[in-house]
Formats: structure tokens, C-alpha cells, sequence
């Protein structure tokens, strides 16, 4: 069985955790706060105001996975990392993903979209956040169907309910250079991670579906501190782009118990593409049918792998919030 090698830390195993022995910067004590970069009402009115300041965006969630969506069509505006983590910082605003619209790049395809982390990083795909777009598109529209495009694929999407949409996520990848590892390894179902005493979890199921995801089928999800556990195994030098990191129980052949820490977010209520690549692990190890419910903490969803043509698809509600505009103070602080 292939092990991947953590850098040697001088790990501590306290009631709390894990810690390190790391050096302590001295504390100076004279140290006086510099508020001078704090730009009085007239120097903040005097700069230019950013494009995306008094922009629309739409508050939305899929399961408790927090949504904001920012549709750009009709604009030749972008979105930077900075503005992506400044708009995390508005009232009412924090999200797991911000999904923003362009106008759409390839024929037969209704918007381009990429999607963003609070953090700011750029992910490939969000099923959730596919789910919301979906329906901020459809509405009012009297189609049930449309198609996204992101840089990794076409997601088609269609109405199922009022507020329940199906989406196509694509075919998974199981080559360690496709999901991305940092070098082969005999078997992307199976690789055991080396990790610090006392930290024991089962070989994991690498699986991209756009993204890196990897599965930790456990007997008893509540034994393992995901909270704890996430940071290290997201940030493992096994994952060049770091991970999805999932674990899952397997409660029959057609019901699977899911929490993931995600890439760039941190513990959520819900991610489809997890939940995707969940199920796609445990098919792949004789667990469970092709197609199962997925059960998150935010609530469920339908996964199905076809055998048709090797696409998984994924079926949930999505629920509408409110809309905000977006301060100018927000963005205030960001280079003009």
C-alpha cells in the first residue's frame, strides 16, 4: 500500500488537539497601532469607486450551503480575489461560494460562470452554487432546462420542482495526475495517508469531479474531529491544489452519511461535488447501488452515477434569501 510522507513537525498531542512546537515571535510591549491607512468620508468619496460597488447580488443556499450569486452578463467586469474576500465581509453576505456570471462564451450555452471561495481561491465546480444559478436563471423564464459553462465543463441543468433542480457534474476521474496528486500511486481507490500519532483514519478513495476529493469510508463518522482533522488533511503535500476532504458512512446500499471539509471553506452544511464523488468511491469499492441518497448536515441529495454515458448527476432544492447591494465601503480599502 502506497504512503505519502508528511515533513517531520514536532507534533504535540494535547486534550485540545494537535499543536506544534513552534518558535514565539517576543511580544513588544511599546508597540503602538498605526491607524493612519484609515482613509477619512472626503479621501474615501475622492477615490474611484470600484465597478462592483451598488451591484446586485442574490443570497441563496443549497442544503445550508451559502450561496451569493453576482451575474456580470452584459458587462465587460471582473472579479479580482480581493473583491471576492471583500465581498465575504458584507453584512448578511459571508458565503461558501460566490458564483458570478459572465455572458456566455461557447454556442448553446446560457452564461459562463466561475466560481470563487470565501477565501478567495477559484474552484472548478459547486453543485450547490450550480443548483442556485439554475434557478436565478430560469425564473421567469417557462424553460426547464439550460446549460453553464465553467472552465472545466458544461453542467446541464433542468427543473425537477418549483425549487429543486438536476444537475449533470460531469464524468469522474480517477488518474492521480487528472485529480491532481503530487505523484503516482499504485491505486487512487486506496491511498493511506501518513499522518501524525494519534491520528489513525482507513486507506482514502481519490476521485476529481473538477475538483480533488478524497473519501474516508469510517464505521462512525462522530469518532474522527473533522473540525480538527480538515485543516491538516486539505493542506496534506499529497494534494498539490490541496482537497475536498469527506467522511462518509455507508448505512445501506442506497443511503450514505456524509461531512466535508472543503477546500477554501472549511466545514459546510453541504457540497454536491463531494457528495458526487462519494458515491462514485463507494460504487467503485462495492458499497453501495449507482445511485443513492446522500445525506448531509444541511439535509439530502439524490446522487447518481449513469451507466449510460458516465456522468453523474445530482438532485436538491435550493432555497432564495434575499437580495443586497453591494457597499462601496466594502471596497474601499483595495487598491484603485
Amino acid at each position: 500500500m502506497h504512503q505519502f510522507r508528511l515533513p517531520r513537525l514536532p507534533w504535540n498531542v494535547t486534550a485540545s488537539g494537535l499543536t506544534a512546537d513552534l518558535p514565539q515571535a517576543p511580544i513588544n510591549h511599546d508597540y503602538q497601532p498605526d491607524f493612519s491607512y484609515i482613509m477619512s468620508e472626503p479621501e474615501m468619496n475622492d477615490r474611484p469607486m470600484s465597478p462592483l460597488a451598488k451591484k446586485t447580488v442574490t443570497k441563496m443556499n443549497g442544503l445550508g450551503n451559502e450561496i451569493v450569486v453576482l451575474d456580470l452578463r452584459g458587462t465587460d467586469l471582473s472579479v479580482t480575489a480581493e473583491e471576492v474576500r471583500a465581498i465575504g465581509c458584507g453584512e448578511g453576505l459571508k458565503f461558501d461560494q460566490l458564483m458570478v456570471l459572465f455572458d456566455p462564451r461557447a454556442k448553446d450555452t446560457d452564461a459562463f460562470m466561475k466560481i470563487f471561495n470565501i477565501d478567495g481561491s477559484e474552484s472548478a465546480t459547486c453543485g450547490n452554487g450550480t443548483r442556485c444559478v439554475a434557478w436565478w436563471l430560469l425564473r421567469g423564464t417557462g424553460r426547464a432546462s439550460l446549460v453553464l459553462e465553467t472552465a472545466a465543463a458544461r453542467l446541464a441543468c433542468r427543473r425537477e420542482g418549483e425549487m429543486r433542480f438536476a444537475v449533470d457534474m460531469g464524468q469522474p476521474r480517477f488518474a492521480w495526475d487528472e485529480i491532481p496528486l503530487r505523484g503516482p500511486v499504485p491505486d487512487t481507490d486506496r491511498v493511506a495517508l501518513e499522518l501524525p500519532p494519534p491520528v489513525a483514519l482507513p486507506p482514502a478513495a481519490m476521485v476529481s469531479m473538477g475538483n480533488p476529493h478524497a473519501v474516508f469510508f469510517l464505521n462512525d463518522t462522530e469518532t474522527h474531529d473533522l473540525a480538527k482533522l480538515g485543516p491538516l488533511l486539505e493542506h496534506h503535500p499529497l494534494f498539490p491544489e490541496r482537497a475536498n476532504i469527506s467522511f462518509a458512512r455507508v448505512v445501506t446500499p442506497d443511503h450514505i452519511v456524509l461531512n466535508v471539509w472543503e477546500r477554501g471553506t472549511g466545514l459546510t452544511q453541504a457540497c454536491g461535488s463531494a457528495a458526487c464523488a462519494t458515491l462514485v468511491a463507494a460504487v467503485r469499492r462495492g458499497l453501495t447501488a449507482r445511485a443513492a441518497r446522500v445525506t448531509l448536515p444541511g439535509g439530502d441529495l439524490h446522487i447518481a452515477w449513469r451507466e449510460s454515458d458516465n456522468e453523474v448527476e445530482m438532485t436538491g432544492p435550493v432555497a432564495f434569501e434575499y437580495q443586497k447591494v453591494l457597499d462601496p465601503l466594502l471596497f474601499a480599502g483595495l487598491a484603485a
